[in-house]
């Protein structure tokens, strides 16, 4: 377990934690939307920009060939990092988003009226439009895994849901709203047994699991640079060599050809086939570090960090009278959680809460938190979010209660 000079030392690379927020020390924890970078990943901004900025793929001068080969070694880093096959196998995209709407239309051609798509009732909206667009343009069914008060899949339904009409389910392998760590190998294997394709959103699991393609057999994951210490605007679609090599691109232009003419034209192999223009270079390049950062740590190291945050979390909510705070997903089992806790202040909505803790320095999500469906379930308007980090410490966890007090006492007034 990390000691306290050893958090206050990685605390000390991220230079946004050295804010001030309306004169208070900045308390940052909503890292499930976007974690912050490290000086290392900010530092390569400036490297790539004064230093290589050129296109890639497309020249044979210095600088674009260095480009070209510092951004195609990231590519078989995050090879590495998932344990994938095949380098080809790791396609850029801008995001979890746009990774799914790729998959969501590339297959469509395989899909025909009748056959079904299977999600859950607690994906964010990013796992759920796509797939409603799908069905409605193919006029398919999409079918909903429920959960049970906790939040946790009722994975019984799974199994009747599932059958030989189902062409692809696509799941979370961790819920951004309850950090419960789904069951995505048994979904997975099950899955393969009706011949069904999988796909796994894993935004919220990419800097928190040990991830191994190879062992998930899975057919697509998808992830974004922004939830491990790195830019925005930059994702990858992971996906099998023998399905990619199936599918259609998407989006069309420069790069993603090998021959054109005005009358017909051919795509290039994978990844190319699906990365139409100039990608986001830096954004690629500067992941490199980030995910160099989250190896010097150590993911193990990470994931027992913040299960000891969550268990303090848990201690201090516990000390609370349980009139005072609704915590939605509740579990015994912190190992089965990731350190993501959402929860309302009773009788004060969630915005009048997050408006005052922010005023108090502290930086928490609220509202619907892209989970509609979810918060119909729990039959509430919104939430409220703290998600944790290796950055985050004890004496936060104790400065967000105590602030919660704090709030209780002004919206009471």
């Amino acid at each position: 377990m990390f000691s306290e000079r050893k958090i206050q030392e990685i605390r000390n690379q991220f230079p946004i934690l050295k804010e001030k927020i309306y004169s208070n020390p900045l308390v940052y924890i909503d890292n499930a939307a976007t974690t912050q970078n490290p000086l290392k990943v900010i530092k390569a901004y400036k490297y790539y920009y004064t230093k290589i900025n050129s296109n890639v793929h497309r020249g044979s001068h210095f600088l674009s060939i260095k480009a070209t080969t510092k951004m195609e070694n990231v590519r078989k880093k995050i090879r590495n990092f998932i344990n994938a096959k095949y380098t080809s196998e790791i396609l850029f995209t801008k995001g979890t988003t746009e990774s799914i709407n790729l998959v969501a239309s590339s297959i469509s051609f395989m899909i025909k009226k009748g056959d079904e798509i299977i999600i859950s009732c607690a994906e964010h909206h990013s796992n759920i439009v796509p797939w409603q667009v799908l069905c409605n343009k193919k006029e398919a069914i999409l079918k909903i895994i429920p959960i049970n008060e906790n939040g946790k899949l009722k994975i019984e339904d799974f199994e009747l849901l599932i059958s030989y009409k189902t062409k692809i389910v696509s799941i979370s392998h961790v819920s951004n709203i309850l950090g419960i760590i789904n069951p995505i190998k048994y979904i997975i294997d099950k899955s393969h047994e009706y011949g069904s394709y999988v796909l796994i959103d894993g935004a919220q699991a990419i800097s928190n699991i040990d991830l191994d393609m190879q062992y998930l057999d899975v057919d697509f994951y998808v992830f974004s640079a922004h939830k491990m210490y790195g830019p925005t605007g930059i994702g990858v679609l992971y996906g099998k060599k023998s399905i990619l090599n199936k599918i259609n691109p998407y989006q069309f232009g420069g790069e993603m050809i090998k021959n054109v003419s005005l009358k017909k034209t051919t795509y290039s192999e994978i990844p190319f086939k699906f990365e139409a223009g100039t990608p986001n270079i830096v954004g690629i390049i500067v992941w490199g570090k980030a995910i160099e950062f989250v190896e010097d740590i150590g993911i193990s190291n990470i994931k027992s960090y913040k299960e000891k945050l969550s268990k303090y979390f848990i201690k201090r909510l516990n000390s609370i009278n349980e009139n005072e705070i609704e915590l939605y997903g509740k579990t015994k089992n912190l190992s089965k959680k990731l350190s993501i806790f959402s929860f309302n202040l009773k009788k004060f909505h969630c915005f009048d809460v997050g408006s005052i803790l922010d005023r108090l320095g502290i930086a928490v999500r609220t509202g619907h938190l892209c989970a509609q469906p979810l918060m119909k379930f729990f039959n509430v308007s919104g939430m409220i979010r703290a998600s944790f980090s290796i950055y985050n410490t004890i004496k936060e966890i104790d400065y967000l209660f105590d602030s919660l007090l704090k709030v209780k006492k002004i919206l009471k007034n």
